[in-house]
């Protein structure tokens, strides 16, 4: 479409800006079911592009020309996009999705973003509001320079209606909407009778206007309009022809689409149904869209059953981020209108395995844990305990999926856990790739039955292996004949000094000497990560020094730290990069502590999880360990971690003793 633009012309736009001309002429003559206020508008329009015969050859081959070539964004001006078959994905996550508490983002990440979410091929991308804050300002100042042409196509700059009583020409929130050089916008307006006279407490005639006379006069700046009808379900259910009138405004101006809101996220799927194909059918030639929050679970299944009910275009966020509960989330509604809708025409459906990779993306971006039982693209979505099921997965993978992993860019697991069946262990060992080459079937399933018998067994102390895959990996290598590990501990130290261990004084002393070292105040320095005393750890490691394995090399080595697992964890780092370079791109990003048995108190045990970071490969892993003593269980959670990064070395040695059957020496 971009190479058939007249200069001076945005995305959108297929000839040049007519001053003061309303955009309801680009969709032709309004469907005769529409009603009387319709078709008055209608008629205006047409008489006064027929008053202008340029007007009229324009708008003649605009759509004889371009008809065939424009996207489903530009046909939206053209004729009505319907559900089903047909759905335009509105990504809000840029300026609802902030709205969620605790979440923070700048402009660059914004920018960052957008970008993300236009490789993705949403056909919008909402990026703020730019007459509320200074950020988004920005935003849309530095989308001019910094974003490609595709991307800043499909930005939305977010407001709302005129003020009340003011001229929309004058108004300085529609006027920064304009200032935007967003191609698109959309206001947001009141649907909602008792909206409109208690809480904005206007006139509910001047209302119509105000949505009215907001669309006319983006339209006439060339702006492709969508208005958010606020409250529109809640309004419906309260008096409908208010509702319906508020729609026939936003129609009249010249709206390109209209979004019905589920602001309060109450409405359900029934009533979501019979009111969006209500509506429809009063306007047979306008574009609808959908937007919920998901205060009662349900903004998922009402925009699923909006679409269904002949809606166009969906509004969402990245993983359902949103102000309260959240919004609807686009991970889960694009997929299910792909996969399971039937919806042919969509363009993000074709990139639909870089979506687990965009979910993670803004996660990480926006520092969030993510969600590991979100559906389609979180860790847990196609994660297999039971033994039954997996057995059956061995069978068939449509047995216990509804989907392949792979179309989300996600992965099948398996998990191991007391409840795990033996095939769950071959499913292992299978993805491990072990040489059992001469091994026959019978030999392979007892070895799985009696590493199974130790997961249980492990299990009933207080491990957990369900987050611990490396872990389990290491559990079956060591099973192998002819594995070697890279390295062992011989034994190792931890020390803390500190002098001062009065509770109260202790703590403020260490804020306020902190502070007066790095130049802060005492209460500058509040909220800042406590300077612990001193810690050290002393490591003693025997590692394979020849590199044909001849040979074995003590190394010991001494480090500090950020207390005695930080101090550990460098002094081993220490005592390994120098026989494997390869470790020095390994990084501890999660640590996590857990009491098992609180009324033993300080003879508790402790489960201790790591989790690692290769930063080249970005790969991750992770690994637990259990021990009265956390420091004890703390090393072995790294030395498995560290151990698991080489578990590609195998030598046809031994630093520990051969392990048979019943994993007698097996250190875990």
């Amino acid at each position: 479409l971009n190479q058939h633009r007249a200069p001076g012309t945005h995305a959108f736009q297929l000839s040049p800006i007519q001053p003061h001309r309303s955009l309801t002429s680009l969709h032709g003559q309004r469907d005769e079911a529409n009603n009387d206020a319709v078709k008055d508008a209608t008629t205006t329009a047409s008489s006064a592009a027929a008053a202008s015969s340029t007007d009229e050859s324009w708008i003649t081959k605009d759509v004889e020309s371009f008809t065939s070539t424009t996207q489903p964004r530009e046909q939206l001006q053209h004729h009505p996009i319907r559900g089903p078959t047909s759905a335009l994905i509105y990504d809000t996550t840029l300026r609802d999705g902030t709205q969620m508490e605790s979440i923070s983002v700048s402009c660059d990440d914004k920018l960052k973003i957008a970008k993300r979410l236009s490789k993705f091929d949403v056909d919008y991308i909402e990026a703020g509001w730019p007459g509320s804050n200074p950020k988004d300002e920005e935003f849309f100042a530095r989308a001019q320079t910094e974003l490609d042409e595709v991307t800043r196509s499909k930005l939305v700059a977010f407001g709302s209606t005129r003020r009340k009583n003011v001229k929309a020409s004058e108004d300085g929130q529609i006027a920064t909407l304009v200032a935007s050089k967003a191609p698109t916008v959309c206001i947001v307006g009141k649907a909602h009778l008792w909206q409109v006279t208690d809480i904005l407490r206007a006139d509910p005639t001047e209302n119509l206007n105000m949505i009215r006379d907001s669309v006319e006069y983006l339209a006439s700046e060339g702006r492709v309009v969508m208005v958010d009808l606020e409250h529109f379900f809640d309004g419906y259910k309260f008096d409908k022809e208010y509702t319906l009138e508020c729609c026939r405004a936003a129609v009249e101006g010249g709206a390109d689409v209209l979004v019905m809101c589920d602001t309060n996220g109450g409405t359900m799927p029934w009533e979501i149904e019979k009111i969006t194909k209500e509506t429809l059918s009063n306007f047979e030639s306008t574009t609808f869209g959908i937007h919920c929050h998901n205060d009662c679970g349900l903004a998922v299944a009402n925009s699923l059953t909006s679409v269904q009910a002949g809606v166009g275009l969906v509004q969402g966020t990245v993983n359902g981020i949103g102000e309260r509960t959240g919004n609807a989330d686009l991970c889960s509604i694009v997929p299910s209108l792909a996969l399971h809708c039937d919806t042919e025409s969509m363009s993000c459906k074709d990139n639909l395995q870089d979506l687990s990779s965009l979910s993670h993306f803004l996660d990480e971006t926006l520092n969030r844990t993510p969600d590991r039982a979100a559906p389609y693209v979180g860790a847990s979505a196609f994660a297999h305990k039971g033994g039954l099921h997996v057995a059956a997965l061995e069978r068939s993978p449509d047995s216990y999926q509804h989907v392949d992993p792979a179309a989300v860019g996600n992965q099948l697991r398996v998990l191991i856990s007391e409840l795990s069946g033996r095939q769950n262990i071959l499913g292992k060992i299978k993805k491990l790739d072990l040489d059992m080459e001469g091994r026959d079937d019978k030999f392979v399933a007892e070895r799985a039955l009696v590493i199974l018998n130790r997961v249980k067994k492990l299990e009933s102390m207080g491990y957990t292996f369900e987050g611990a895959d490396a872990s389990v990996e290491l559990m079956i290598l060591h099973s192998t004949q002819g594995y070697c590990p890279p390295f062992q501990v011989l034994d190792y130290t931890a020390q803390v000094y500190d002098t001062n261990v009065d509770s109260a004084s202790r703590v403020m002393s260490k804020m306020e000497n902190h502070g007066s070292a790095h130049g802060n105040s005492g209460e500058e320095a509040h909220g800042m990560s406590l300077p612990s005393g001193l810690t050290r750890a002393t490591v003693n490691v025997r590692v394979l020094d020849d590199p044909d394995h001849d040979d074995f090399l003590d190394r010991l080595e001494v480090s500090e730290g950020q207390g005695p697992v930080d101090a550990l964890a460098n002094a081993l780092k220490k005592a390994l990069v120098p026989s494997h370079p390869e470790l020095s791109s390994l990084q501890l990003i999660d640590y996590k502590v857990r009491i098992l048995d609180p009324e033993s108190a300080t003879r508790a045990a402790t489960r201790v999880m790591i989790e690692f970071k290769d930063v080249e490969s970005n790969e991750k892993w992770t690994t637990v360990s259990v021990d009265r003593n956390i420091i004890s269980a703390s090393l072995n959670a790294l030395v498995d971690g560290f151990e698991y990064a080489l578990k590609g070395i195998v030598a046809n040695c031994a630093i520990d003793e051969l392990f048979d059957d019943d994993f007698e020496g097996y250190r875990m």
